[in-house]
C-alpha cells in the first residue's frame, strides 16, 4: 500500500515539475518575444496582417468673392470586390453579365478576362481584387451599383469602392499660382492652398487594412474606424470676371511684346479686397503659365522706377512750401550727380519746367533736383517719410512669401552721394508691384493706406468660422494739401503727360509710368522693367491697378508704350461689366404731365424745346450732345463724351441723333423696335477699336 502510494506520489510530481517548466518556459517565451524580438515580430504581422491606416479628409473648398468655385475636391473611386462573399446563386447568376459590364465601361480587358480573373480569386480564398486602376467619378459609382453582384453591396456582393479625393479647378488655369497646388499628401505647395493649408486640409481618420497580395491594403470595417474630419472652406475676394480680363489682357501684351513675365492686380479702392491679379512668365518652349507670384513673392521685388515719383513728391511737399507751378530747370536732358550722370528719356532735355510738369513728364533730373534741394543736408528726414507712408516694412499680407521692401537709409554701408537723387525716380530700392500698388491706393483712398486682403472668410458649410476686416497701415499717408497735389498730377499723367496714349475714356484716369533699367552684377543693362499704377474713374476711384511687364523686346520699352495700354484695356473692360460706374439710363426720371419726353440729343434742339415750352433748363459745360436729369423743376443738362475712339451713350436719344454719332465713328448700327433708344448692345465708355457693330434697342 505504502509502496503504491509512494508511486503515486512521485508521478504527482514528476507532473507538477513539468508543468512548472512548461510555464517558466512560456512565460520566458512572452518575455523574450515582447523584449528581445518585440520589433522583429511587430514589423512581421504588419507585413502580413492588420494595420491601423490613415483615411484621408476632403479638403475644403476655395470661392470667389460671389461664391464660384475656384477649387475643390472631387470624389473618384477605384474599383475592387471581395470575390469570397457572394453566395453560389448571386455569383453563378451574375458573373457573366457583371464581366462583360467591366469590359465595356474600361475597355482594356475582354470579358472572359475580368471572368477568369474574378473565378481563380474566388476559387483560391483571395479576399481582394483590384479590377482596375482607372478612377471612376461618383456618377459612374451609381451606376455599378446597380449592375449583377454589385447591387448585393459591401457584404453580400463583395464590391469595393476606395474613395480617392482629386483637386478640381472648374476655371482651369484661372488665377492658378495664386489658387496653388497640392501635392499627393493632399497637403498645399504654392498660393492659397498652402498659405490656408491648415484650415483647407481637415483631420485624417483612421481605420483598420489588412495588407493582402500585391501589397495593396483593403479596408476592414470592424467599427473602430474613426471618420476623418473634412477641411474648412475658403471665401476669397477674387472676382472670376475681372481676373478673366486681368489675365487675357496682360497675356495679349506679353506675346505682343515678347516679355519675360508680367503681373497685374486689381484691388478695390475703400476695401482693399483684390479683385484679380495674374502672374504669367514665358516657357522655355514659349507661350507663357503662372510659374512664380511676381506681384507678391521675393522675386518681383524690383527697383520701380519712375512710380516711386510719387513717394518722393509726397515727401517734398510735406516737408516744403513747394508749389505745383515752381520752376525747376532740367537742363539738356543730362546732369552730372557726383560720378554718375543722370539723363531724362527725352533727347535734348526739357529745359526749364514747372513741378507739376516734372512730374507728369517724368523727368528724372527735375524729379532728382527737388529732392536733392530739399533733402540733401537731411536724407534720413527723407526715409523717415517713406517709413511714415508705410513702404519700408511688409505688408502683412495673407499669402506665405511676401517679398520685404528694401530702402536704404544713410546709415547703411552702400549708402553713398548718389543714393538720394537715384533714390528719387525709383533706383537703389526694391519693392513689390503689391506694395507699390497699396501707395497709389492711398492716394485713391483720400491718404488711407489699408492692408490689401485676398481672403474675406473660413466658413464650415454655411457657418463662419473667422472672417478677415480691412486693416488700416496709416489713417493718413499726408496732408490734405499735398494728396490734393498728388491727385491733380497723376491726372495731369494721363491727360497731358507720359500717358497721353491712354486718355481717351469716357471715364478719367489718374496713374503714373515707370520704367526701370535692369541691374546686373551691380551694373545697369539695355533691359527694361516698365510698369504703371494709378485708379480709375479718377474723380470718384472705385478700382486701384497695377501692371508690371518685364523686358518687352518688339521696341517698346517705356511704361508708357507697353503697360498703361494694358492698364487701359482692363479699366475700360472693368468699367463696361461693373454696372455701379456706368451712369444708367435716366428714364424714370421723367415725370408724365409734367415734362416732356427729354432725354437725349443735341443741346441746340433740346434747349429750344425747352425754352418754347417754358422750362428751366441748365448747361454748366459747353457741350454739343448732352442728356437730361431732373433737378426739382428744372433740367440739368450734363455732358456727353464725344472722344473719336469713344463709344457714345446715345441712350435717350432719337434714332437720327443716335445714327448720326455712331455711323460717324465708322460703327456699323443695327435697331429693332420704335421710339428712342433704351438699349446698346456696346456699353458707353467702351473703346471704338474694340467694338465696330452695334445694336441699339428702340422703345
Amino acid at each position: 500500500m505504502s509502496s503504491f502510494k509512494s508511486n503515486i506520489l512521485l508521478r504527482v510530481r514528476v507532473a507538477y515539475l513539468v508543468a512548472l517548466l512548461f510555464s517558466v518556459a512560456i512565460v520566458y517565451k512572452i518575455v523574450e518575444i515582447q523584449n528581445l524580438d518585440g520589433g522583429k515580430w511587430k514589423k512581421k504581422a504588419e507585413s502580413i496582417g492588420l494595420q491601423y491606416r490613415n483615411v484621408k479628409a476632403t479638403r475644403g473648398n476655395i470661392y470667389s468673392d460671389n461664391g464660384s468655385l475656384l477649387a475643390t475636391s472631387l470624389p473618384f473611386y477605384k474599383v475592387a470586390i471581395d470575390p469570397s462573399l457572394p453566395d453560389d446563386r448571386v455569383f453563378n447568376n451574375g458573373i457573366n453579365e457583371l464581366s462583360e459590364r467591366l469590359a465595356r465601361q474600361f475597355k482594356d480587358y475582354s470579358a472572359q478576362n475580368y471572368k477568369r480573373r474574378i473565378i481563380d480569386a474566388r476559387q483560391s480564398g483571395r479576399r481582394y481584387l483590384a479590377l482596375n486602376r482607372k478612377e471612376i467619378n461618383y456618377q459612374t459609382k451609381k451606376q455599378m451599383l446597380q449592375w449583377p453582384i454589385f447591387k448585393e453591396g459591401r457584404m453580400k456582393g463583395g464590391v469595393i469602392f476606395e474613395k480617392v479625393d482629386k483637386r478640381f479647378r472648374p476655371f482651369s488655369y484661372l488665377g492658378y499660382r495664386t489658387i496653388g497646388t497640392i501635392n499627393e499628401d493632399n497637403r498645399g505647395v504654392v498660393g492659397l492652398e498652402y498659405s490656408f493649408n491648415k484650415d483647407l486640409m481637415g483631420r485624417n481618420g483612421k481605420a483598420l487594412y489588412q495588407k493582402i497580395s500585391g501589397g495593396s491594403w483593403k479596408p476592414v470595417y470592424d467599427g473602430t474606424e474613426v471618420k476623418p474630419k473634412n477641411g474648412l472652406d475658403i471665401v476669397t475676394t477674387i472676382n472670376v470676371d475681372l481676373q478673366d480680363v486681368a489675365e487675357s489682357a496682360l497675356l495679349k501684351a506679353l506675346t505682343h511684346n515678347d516679355a519675360d513675365y508680367g503681373c497685374v492686380v486689381v484691388m478695390e479702392v475703400a476695401t482693399g479686397e483684390i479683385r484679380a491679379i495674374s502672374n504669367l512668365s514665358k516657357r522655355n518652349q514659349g507661350g507663357y503659365y503662372e510659374n512664380y507670384n511676381y506681384a507678391v513673392g521675393s522675386q518681383g521685388s524690383r527697383e520701380p522706377g519712375s512710380t516711386f515719383k510719387l513717394a518722393s513728391m509726397i515727401a517734398l511737399f510735406e516737408e516744403a512750401n513747394t508749389s505745383l507751378y515752381d520752376s525747376v530747370d532740367t537742363g539738356d536732358g543730362t546732369m552730372q550727380f557726383y560720378d554718375q550722370v543722370m539723363k531724362d528719356h527725352k533727347p535734348g532735355g526739357y529745359g526749364m519746367l514747372s513741378v507739376q510738369q516734372v512730374f507728369e513728364k517724368s523727368s528724372n533730373i527735375g524729379t532728382a533736383k527737388l529732392i536733392e534741394d530739399e533733402f540733401k543736408s537731411k536724407p534720413q528726414t527723407f526715409i523717415d517719410y517713406m517709413s511714415k507712408m508705410g513702404l519700408t516694412k511688409p505688408l502683412g499680407f495673407q499669402l506665405i512669401g511676401e517679398g520685404k521692401p528694401y530702402i536704404k537709409s544713410p546709415a547703411d554701408s552702400t549708402w553713398s552721394g548718389i543714393s538720394l537723387p537715384w533714390m528719387s525716380h525709383g533706383y537703389e530700392l526694391t519693392m513689390t508691384p503689391l506694395h507699390t500698388l497699396s501707395l497709389y491706393n492711398a492716394v485713391a483712398n483720400n491718404g488711407r493706406m489699408i492692408q490689401p486682403i485676398l481672403v474675406k472668410s473660413v466658413m464650415s458649410a454655411d457657418k463662419i468660422i473667422k472672417t478677415f476686416e480691412t486693416r488700416v497701415i496709416n489713417k493718413k499717408i499726408c496732408s490734405q494739401i499735398t494728396l490734393n497735389k498728388v491727385q491733380e498730377m497723376l491726372e495731369g499723367v494721363v491727360e497731358r503727360g507720359t500717358a497721353q496714349n491712354i486718355n481717351d475714356s469716357y471715364y478719367k484716369i489718374a496713374g503714373k509710368t515707370g520704367t526701370a533699367k535692369h541691374n546686373k552684377n551691380g551694373r545697369y543693362i539695355n533691359k527694361y522693367y516698365t510698369s504703371f499704377a494709378g485708379y480709375f474713374p479718377a474723380d470718384n476711384p472705385k478700382y486701384s491697378c497695377i501692371v508690371v511687364i518685364d523686358n518687352p523686346k518688339k521696341f517698346r520699352i517705356y511704361g508708357s508704350d507697353v503697360s498703361a495700354p494694358v492698364f487701359k484695356e482692363i479699366a475700360d473692360k472693368i468699367y463696361a461689366l461693373d454696372v455701379e460706374l456706368n451712369d444708367p439710363f435716366e428714364g424714370q426720371d421723367i415725370v408724365t404731365g409734367i415734362f416732356p419726353v427729354i432725354r437725349s440729343g443735341e443741346f441746340e434742339d433740346l434747349s429750344l424745346i425747352c425754352n418754347t415750352i417754358g422750362i428751366s433748363n441748365h448747361l454748366k459745360e459747353d457741350s454739343e450732345w448732352v442728356k437730361a436729369r431732373i433737378n426739382n423743376n428744372s433740367i440739368d443738362w450734363s455732358k456727353l463724351d464725344t472722344k473719336e475712339s469713344v463709344v457714345p451713350d446715345v441712350r435717350g436719344m432719337t434714332l437720327r441723333d443716335a445714327l448720326y454719332m455712331l455711323e460717324n465713328k465708322k460703327m456699323k448700327v443695327s435697331y429693332s423696335g420704335s421710339g428712342r433708344v433704351t438699349q446698346q448692345s456696346v456699353l458707353p465708355g467702351s473703346n471704338t477699336n474694340n467694338a465696330n457693330e452695334i445694336n441699339l434697342t428702340l422703345g
